[in-house]
């Protein structure tokens, strides 16, 4: 069974092999979580998901980075964030639950053409089976999850343990002890209780970018 789950987990690393000089090395094991999820809850306080984002703003996010030696790097990492979105059209595809920030769709990634192109792709999103996106509004106020964005990767029955996976400067960091997932999962669903609905959430964002911020 080890050796098994060794192999598929290696066929799954294999595809971004190409990408993995351009990215910093803890990157190799959330591309393969990634990948290998049955279901992902993600909150995001600043920016858009990368498997949701427009080619246009993940360049703009990309370049605006830090450790971005040189254009060739930038543009492989860019075809990497590209190619991760492939996850969301496989057999079956994985559950995919997103809360962003309001902030997020107010924020100028790219400009404001950039910005309202990506809002219709979250709007899009949101009618995907499987998918669901909530907006956190501003009157909300204090939550359990103001100091970070994470995600929480669960996997098919017997395959592994959830992991978390929380962004930063320097590279992410995976919380896999059972006492620290469930903190993040608390505070998950702490920010969904906060959240518009599906219907409301989708609405902001449509007239989001229907004006300027």
């Amino acid at each position: 069974m080890r050796l098994r789950d060794r192999g598929r987990r290696g066929r799954m690393r294999a595809w971004w092999t190409p990408y993995r000089s351009s990215v910093p090395d803890p990157y190799d094991e959330f591309v393969a979580l990634e990948a290998e999820a049955v279901a992902m809850a993600e909150w995001e306080c600043q920016v858009v998901p990368g498997l949701l984002q427009t080619d246009e703003y993940a360049r703009a996010v990309i370049e605006a980075g830090v450790g971005i030696a040189d254009p060739e790097t930038a543009a492989r990492r860019l075809a990497l964030r590209m190619a991760r979105q492939a996850v969301l059209t496989r057999d079956p595809p994985p559950r995919l639950s997103i809360v962003v920030d309001e902030s997020v769709l107010r924020r100028e990634v790219g400009g404001r053409d950039v910005l309202d192109r990506q809002l219709q792709q979250l709007v899009d999103a949101s009618h995907r089976p499987g998918v669901e996106i909530l907006v956190l509004p501003f009157e909300a106020g204090a939550h359990a999850a103001l100091t970070e964005s994470f995600v929480i990767f669960d996997f098919a029955l017997g395959a592994r343990a959830p992991v978390v996976h929380c962004e930063g400067l320097t590279g992410g960091q995976f919380r896999t002890r059972s006492e620290d997932v469930q903190i993040y999962r608390e505070a998950y669903e702490d920010l969904r209780r906060r959240a518009l609905p599906v219907e409301a959430s989708r609405t902001v964002i449509a007239r989001s970018g229907d004006s300027p911020s």
